[in-house]
């Protein structure tokens, strides 16, 4: 879910997906004498299943347009900065510890850029965080793109038991797991010819998430979570990222009877499940209302329907990046805030 131009988290729209499976194994980066004389990484040619596409993969990439947030930010954190050529489509400040690595890579869009501007950048490999990304309507299909021999890569967390083809940030059809982004983060390192680099960078994933969990029991709290826009706002149903965070706490997300990932719903209905935790994006961009954590408090306290709430009445807030609000290794940092805030709170056991 996240930035763009488009009117939600992002727009996740119709190209519905399947799983991401490695079909044949990579390498470590070391080079064998190809057919024709040349070097060639071992491992590659590299063919995998991508939300219901094969991609073939020659050699580990030297020119990556990665054109979420999301998916450059798990480029950074494996150490290939040099390696992205550019990137684009952003809600929030770089993840901390990435800012160095991130300032020598050209974004080329805040928004999501047009195809010729992706190509301008004489791409090698192409990846997103999010199906709506390389779809019509976004920069342009996956077709596009592998026509001109680029091979294009989707995070499978918004394929894996996800459905969008109906339109609007789609419907989780199964709960996400933190599986399906650690996925992600040892797919693409294996893509950039770097395995052990995925595998760290989960284990390290894994230790944040036990230690942010660790002897906590939030069973009596509520929670919900709102990504943007005040007027008609985006809230999150059951089964996304924030439903990891959730369930991993064992608290109750107060719109977990919706299968939507981010349905839009009236301030009246949020006001009559009147949850105990805000849990509220602080985004960077301006494309709706209220992006700011700033700008929602502000909202939050003058309405006369939601400043009526318990949670308005007591400031019970928790902020949160968009990003980690999106199935990202953001994700964890958001389990962490939401696990420290309920502890500030009393809320947990």
């Amino acid at each position: 879910m996240l930035s763009k131009a488009t009117p939600a988290p992002i727009r996740t729209a119709a190209l519905l997906v399947a799983g991401l499976v490695l079909l044949t194994a990579c390498g470590g980066g070391s080079t064998t004498p190809s057919a024709d004389g040349g070097d060639q990484a071992d491992g590659f040619p590299l063919t995998l299943k991508n939300c219901g596409r094969t991609v073939t993969v020659k050699a580990p990439p030297q020119r990556a347009v990665s054109v979420d947030q999301g998916s450059t930010e798990i480029l950074l954190s494996l150490g290939l900065s040099d390696r992205i050529a550019a990137t684009a489509t952003w809600s929030d400040p770089v993840m901390k510890g990435l800012e160095k690595a991130n300032a020598g890579v050209e974004r080329i869009s805040d928004n999501r850029p047009s195809s010729e501007k992706v190509l301008d950048k004489e791409p090698d490999f192409l990846s997103a965080s999010f199906a709506s990304t390389l779809a019509k309507g976004g920069v342009a299909p996956r077709e596009q793109f592998e026509k001109l021999g680029v091979p294009t890569y989707i995070s499978p967390a918004d394929c894996i038991g996800k459905d969008n083809s109906g339109g609007g940030d789609g419907a989780r059809t199964e709960p996400l797991t933190m599986d399906s982004v650690y996925t992600e983060v040892r797919e693409l390192a294996q893509v950039f010819g770097v395995p052990e680099r995925g595998d760290a960078l989960v284990e390290k994933l894994r230790g944040r998430v036990a230690k942010a969990t660790g002897g906590i029991d939030a069973s009596n709290a509520s929670l919900l979570y709102w990504f943007s826009d005040s007027k008609a706002p985006y809230l999150a149903g059951c089964c996304g990222a924030p439903g990891v965070i959730t369930r991993e706490l064992g608290a109750k997300n107060v719109f977990d009877d919706t299968h939507d990932e981010w349905p839009q719903i009236s301030w009246e209905t949020v006001a009559d499940r009147n949850p105990d935790v805000l849990v509220i994006g602080d985004l960077s961009r301006t494309i709706q209302t209220a992006e700011s954590a700033e700008k929602k408090i502000e909202f939050l306290e003058s309405n006369p329907v939601t400043k009526t709430m318990d949670a308005v009445k007591n400031r019970r807030y928790v902020l949160l990046s968009g990003q980690a609000m999106n199935p990202t290794i953001r994700t964890v940092e958001g389990l962490e805030r939401v696990a420290a805030g309920l502890r500030d709170f009393g809320l947990t056991g």
